[in-house]
C-alpha cells in the first residue's frame, strides 16, 4: 500500500514502475557487448511490432520524450519544408517551439484545450495552403487529458499528400495505433509513460523510406535520426553512449506488456482506473474539464473547487503524506489539476487514492457540493 517514503504517482510520468522492471536495472551492461546488442535489438523490434511492423523501423534516441520528439521534427521536416502543427494545449505549443528553433517556417491550427483538433479546419488550411509539407499532432495532449482524433487527421494528411508527425508520447502502449490503417510518417514515444519503463529513453517509429530520404536534414548531431538508424543497422550499436539500464527495464516492461494483452489489455486496465478516479472524485465533488466523450483515459484534467478555503498546496500536501503524489503543476488556462490513471496501478489502488482525497478534505475541514 502507498506510504509518505515512497508515494504512488498519479502523474503523467514518471509513473509508479513494477519491481520487476526497476530490478532489471541491477545489472550492469557493457555497451558493446553482444548480450546487451541483442537485448536492445529485441526491444526495438518489439516496438515496431507494436503499430504493425511491416515497413517500418525503430530509432532509438537518449533523453526523456522531448527529445524522440525534437529528433522527428528536425529529421523529417527539411529547410525547405513547411510545417503545420495542430495545437490545443502546451505540448502541441512545445512541437510548434521545437521546429521554430530549427528555423523551419511554421503554420499553426489552434484549438482552446477542452477542444480536439479541428478536422475540417485542418482541411481547409491545407487545400490553402500549397507549402504545408508536413503535419505535426498530439495523440492525446496531457496538458488537458484530451483525445485528439488522430485517424482522422492522419486520414485528412494523407489525403493532401502531406507527411503526418505523431506526438504519441501519453498514449503509445495503450491507445489503439496501427501503422497498417492510419497513415503516418513516424510517432515518437517514450519508455516510461504507457509503456511502464523508467524515464531516459524515447524512440521514433517510421516508415523505413521515409526516414532513409531525410538523410541531412538534422540540425543537431546528436538529434539526427537517420544516421543513429545507419549506424545501429551496420553495427547493432548507438552512436553515443546508451541508457543501457533503461533499456533493460524497458525490455522487462515490455514483456509485462505482452502478459497483460498487449495494447488492448493495458487500455482496459486505464479505462477502469478512469472510470473509478472520476467516479469516485465527482462522488466527492469535484468537476472534470473534459466532458467524457473527449476524455482519454490517461491522465483527467479537474477543475478547482470554487470554494474560496480551497488551497491547493494544502491538498496536495495532504494526498503526499497519505502516499500520493498527483502533478502539482498547471498547465491549462482553466484554474485545474491533474491525476493520472497509468503507471503500474489497478482498481485497488485507484480506489485508495479516491479514498485519499476524501479524508485529505475532511482535513481541511472541506465538504464540496456535489450538486453540479
Amino acid at each position: 500500500m502507498p506510504c509518505a517514503d515512497e508515494p504512488l504517482l498519479l502523474t503523467p510520468g514518471p509513473l509508479t514502475t513494477a519491481r520487476r522492471v526497476k530490478e532489471r536495472m541491477l545489472r550492469d551492461w557493457g555497451s558493446r557487448d553482444e548480450a546487451f546488442v541483442r537485448l536492445n535489438r529485441e526491444v526495438l523490434d518489439r516496438l515496431t511490432a507494436l503499430v504493425g511492423g511491416s515497413g517500418m523501423v525503430t530509432v532509438p534516441m537518449q533523453g526523456s520524450g522531448s527529445f524522440a520528439v525534437e529528433a522527428m521534427l528536425g529529421s523529417f521536416v527539411p529547410p525547405s519544408g513547411r510545417l503545420l502543427v495542430c495545437v490545443n494545449g502546451a505540448y502541441g505549443q512545445r512541437m510548434a517551439e521545437m521546429a521554430r528553433r530549427h528555423g523551419r517556417q511554421v503554420a499553426v491550427l489552434v484549438q482552446p484545450e477542452d477542444q480536439p483538433t479541428d478536422v475540417a479546419a485542418l482541411d481547409r488550411m491545407l487545400e490553402t495552403d500549397p507549402a504545408i509539407s508536413h503535419v505535426a499532432v498530439v495523440h492525446c495532449e496531457t496538458t488537458s487529458g484530451i483525445l485528439n482524433p488522430l485517424p482522422d487527421v492522419a486520414a485528412t494528411a494523407a489525403r493532401h499528400r502531406r507527411s503526418l508527425l505523431v506526438d504519441a508520447m501519453s498514449a503509445f502502449g495503450a491507445l489503439p495505433l496501427d501503422a497498417g490503417t492510419v497513415p503516418f510518417t513516424a510517432v515518437a514515444a517514450s519508455a516510461n509513460k504507457c509503456l511502464e519503463g523508467v524515464p531516459g529513453l524515447g524512440f521514433v517509429i517510421a516508415r523505413r523510406e521515409a526516414l532513409a530520404a531525410c538523410t541531412g536534414h538534422a540540425p543537431a548531431l546528436c538529434l539526427d535520426l537517420p544516421a543513429q538508424h545507419l549506424a545501429m543497422e551496420q553495427t547493432g550499436q548507438w552512436r553515443f553512449t546508451p541508457p543501457t539500464h533503461v533499456i533493460a527495464a524497458l525490455h522487462q516492461a515490455l514483456l509485462d506488456h505482452e502478459a497483460e494483452g498487449g495494447q488492448p489489455g493495458r487500455l482496459r486496465r486505464y479505462r477502469e482506473n478512469c472510470r473509478i478516479l472520476v467516479d469516485g472524485m465527482r462522488a466527492l465533488g469535484f468537476q472534470t474539464l473534459l466532458p467524457d466523450a473527449l476524455q482519454a483515459p490517461i491522465i483527467v484534467t479537474f477543475r478547482l473547487p470554487a470554494d474560496p478555503a480551497f488551497d491547493f498546496g494544502r491538498f496536495y500536501d495532504a494526498l503526499r503524506r497519505r502516499g500520493f503524489a498527483i502533478y502539482p503543476g498547471k498547465l491549462t488556462a482553466a484554474p485545474s489539476f491533474r491525476i493520472g490513471c497509468i503507471g503500474a496501478l489497478g482498481p485497488t489502488e485507484m480506489r485508495a487514492a479516491v479514498q485519499a482525497v476524501a479524508d485529505a478534505l475532511d482535513e481541511l475541514g472541506l465538504r464540496l457540493s456535489t450538486a453540479a
